[in-house]
Order: structure tokens, then C-alpha cells, then sequence
């Protein structure tokens, strides 16, 4: 009975063994199990005994059954630049024999086809061997070709823009066919003639694209370039100091047509601010001599008023006279002019007999009681007379 015991107590010791040890094994092995995809990357898992190799782009848990599992990032930033650790930026040279590093970085995608993946993890295995490796030398190879296509000063200013279109350019699609030609220039520092080497692109004739070496690996790979981003340009200390010469000439140049500019703008509203004011004054006197013509317009119109009212009372004079004329001449018409003979007539008696009493000689005496010649003859003259007048004026004094 205590043997039995031992026995069965033995094989739960060795059972537990077991179950312990596979309970290890498999807490340290789960890892190889299972994969975890992230939404942003890619992984390729490796079969272990056939080295199939398998693409998983989808988020989530896949089966890995202790193959070896390689992640890669869907999209990645390059930058080749100076750190603490590390000095990765690319060496250039330009026309004019001008060097410079070129700092900056440039983003990449990676191709989705399982096909390109598989290619790409095949040749180079890993994404750091796809940066270095590919990425890295693709762009050193663009920047090296584009630094012949302009000087040291066009890199620095009018073609910075136009730096970074042909650096993405060529490292996405292929470097371009190109041919030297010698040229002379003027040196902006000494002003002396020199001799340069160009290099210009060369065309297709008939479509008018650029015609390229080879096309770029990673357009072969699928690889996407963008967003490529210049973060600075080292100059060495000579194409410094002529870049800081020229910077200094150009200043003094765009001052001095600064100060041009502002003398011909001072002139200019010198020139407006005298025309402004002859207009002012001109339209002044406008205004006055529109005042004047007004005054006298109206004074016209006034006078002109005037003379119809001169006119209207002169009609109304006229009518007045001739109504009063023709008064007068139905009064007259009516009664013979009896009161302007009569008044005719004693005015010719009036003046009759105040002559006849200054009549020299006194012929007339004041008062007397008979007649003689004399004054026989005086009186029938005076009545003689005054039958002459009373005839003159048609006057009869028996008239009723």
C-alpha cells in the first residue's frame, strides 16, 4: 500500500514537471507566435522551415508560428541633416566651383503591391537598409547632378525654389541627360571676365520633356518621393564671403532705387499736390465767374423785367392818355368845348384889359360919365376885339 502511494506521487511530481516546463516554453515563445500589425505599418513574416514569405498591410493579429517577422512603415520621414551623432548631409558643387552642404529632409511612401514589398525586403531587408541604401544614395546622386545647373549665388537667391524642384525631380523620376558648355561672365566680386562651365538640360524636341539618364530606382520600387524640405544650405568660406559681398552690393543697389524711388514719388506728389491746387484755383475762379455769369443773368433778366414793366406802364400811360384824350374830346364833342372856350376867352379879356389899362397916355380914366373921341375909339377897339376873339374860338355867347 506505501508503494503505491510512492508511485502516484511520483508521477504528479513528473506530471507537473512537464506541464511547468511547457507552461514556460510557451509563456517565452508567444511572441513568436502571434504578430501584431499596426494600422501604419506593413510586416512581412518569413515562413521558418519553407522561408515563405508573406505580406499583412491590414491592422490586427496574424499568426507568425515562430517565422521571423519584419516591419516596415507605410510612410516615413528621410532626413539628411547635422546631429549631435550623426552627420548626414549631402556634399554639392556648383558651376562655379563653389561647394556647400545641403541640409533638409524628404518624406517617402512605400508601395503597397505585395510584389514591390516582397522585392524590396528581399534585396534589402529592413526599412534603416532601405533608407541608407536606397533613399539616401538616390538623393545624393540627384543633389551631385543638380548643383551644375546653377552658381553659388542663383542656389542662394533667385533659384532656391527652383534648387528643390530639380533635387525632388530628379530623385523621383531619374536624373536628366545634360551637356557642358563653356561660357564667359563677369565676376561679381572683381568684375573681371572669367571662364565658367554650365550645364544645361537636355529636351525632347518633338514632346519637350526632359530627357533622362535612367529612371530613378525608386520609381522602379515604387517608392514615392514629396514634400521635399531644404532646411539649410553650408557654404564653404569662400562662396561666404562673395555670397555676403554680393549681399551687401545688391543692398546698396535695391537702397539706393529705394531712395530713387522715394525722390520720384516726392516729385510726383509735389507734381499732383501743384496740379490738385491749380485745379482748386482754376475751379475757384470757375465758381466765381459761375457766380458772376449767374449775378448777371439775373441782373439781365431784372433789367429785362424792368423794361417789360417800362413797356407795360408806357402801354398803360398811352391808354391812359388816349382814353383821357378821347374823354375830352366826346366832352368837347358834346358841349362845343364851351368851358375851354370860355376859359380861352376870359383869359384873352384878362390879358386884353390889364393891356389896355397900362395903355400909355392913360386913355382910359378910372372913372368917367360920358365919352369923347378917344376914348370913343379905345373902347370900340377893345370890343372889336373881343368879337375877333370870341369869333377865333367859334364862341356864342347867346348859345343856350
Amino acid at each position: 500500500m506505501k508503494v503505491n502511494t510512492k508511485r502516484i506521487s511520483l508521477r504528479k511530481k513528473i506530471f507537473g514537471t512537464i506541464i511547468a516546463a511547457l507552461l514556460i516554453v510557451f509563456t517565452f515563445s508567444i511572441s513568436a507566435l502571434f504578430e501584431d500589425v499596426d494600422a501604419g505599418q506593413i510586416v512581412v513574416i518569413q515562413a521558418p522551415i519553407t522561408g515563405e514569405l508573406s505580406v499583412y498591410k491590414e491592422p490586427g493579429w496574424v499568426g507568425q508560428w515562430f517565422g521571423k517577422a519584419t516591419h516596415y512603415e507605410k510612410s516615413a520621414q528621410f532626413w539628411f541633416n547635422t546631429t549631435d551623432r550623426l552627420d548626414r548631409s549631402i556634399n554639392v558643387r556648383w558651376n562655379d566651383a563653389g561647394t556647400a552642404t545641403i541640409s533638409g529632409s524628404v518624406r517617402y511612401k512605400m508601395p503597397l503591391s505585395d510584389e514591390r514589398i516582397i522585392e524590396l525586403h528581399s534585396i534589402y531587408g529592413s526599412q534603416e537598409a532601405i533608407e541608407n541604401d536606397l533613399i539616401e544614395t538616390n538623393l545624393k546622386k540627384s543633389i551631385y547632378m543638380t548643383g551644375p545647373l546653377m552658381s553659388s549665388k542663383e542656389s542662394y537667391a533667385e533659384k532656391r525654389s527652383y534648387l528643390i524642384q530639380l533635387i525632388e525631380d530628379q530623385a523621383a523620376r531619374g536624373v536628366y541627360q545634360t551637356i557642358q558648355k563653356d561660357v564667359k561672365a563677369i565676376d561679381p566680386i572683381s568684375g573681371q571676365e572669367k571662364t565658367i562651365t554650365i550645364v544645361e538640360i537636355q529636351y525632347d524636341s518633338v514632346k519637350n520633356l526632359k530627357l533622362r539618364q535612367e529612371v530613378s530606382p525608386l520609381k522602379s520600387y515604387g517608392i514615392a518621393l514629396s514634400n521635399l524640405s531644404i532646411e539649410g544650405i553650408k557654404y564653404d568660406e569662400k562662396v561666404e564671403a562673395q555670397i555676403e559681398a554680393q549681399r551687401k552690393a545688391t543692398m546698396e543697389v535695391q537702397t539706393a532705387m529705394a531712395k530713387a524711388k522715394e525722390a520720384e514719388q516726392r516729385a510726383l506728389t509735389v507734381e499732383k499736390e501743384g496740379q490738385a491746387s491749380a485745379a482748386q484755383a482754376k475751379w475757384t475762379q470757375e465758381v466765381e465767374a459761375a457766380k458772376q455769369v449767374t449775378q448777371a443773368e439775373m441782373r439781365r433778366k431784372v433789367a429785362e423785367e424792368d423794361v417789360k414793366t417800362a413797356e407795360l406802364r408806357k402801354r398803360q400811360m398811352i391808354l391812359e392818355g388816349e382814353g383821357e384824350a378821347a374823354k375830352k374830346r366826346l366832352v368837347m364833342q358834346a358841349d362845343g368845348a364851351l368851358k375851354q372856350k370860355l376859359e380861352a376867352w376870359l383869359r384873352a379879356e384878362e390879358m386884353k384889359w390889364s393891356a389896355f389899362a397900362q395903355f400909355k397916355g392913360n386913355l382910359v380914366p378910372m372913372y368917367q360919365s360920358g365919352t369923347d373921341g378917344k376914348s370913343s375909339n379905345a373902347m370900340q377897339y377893345m370890343e372889336i376885339m373881343g368879337i375877333k376873339a370870341m369869333k377865333d374860338i367859334s364862341l356864342d355867347m347867346n348859345t343856350k
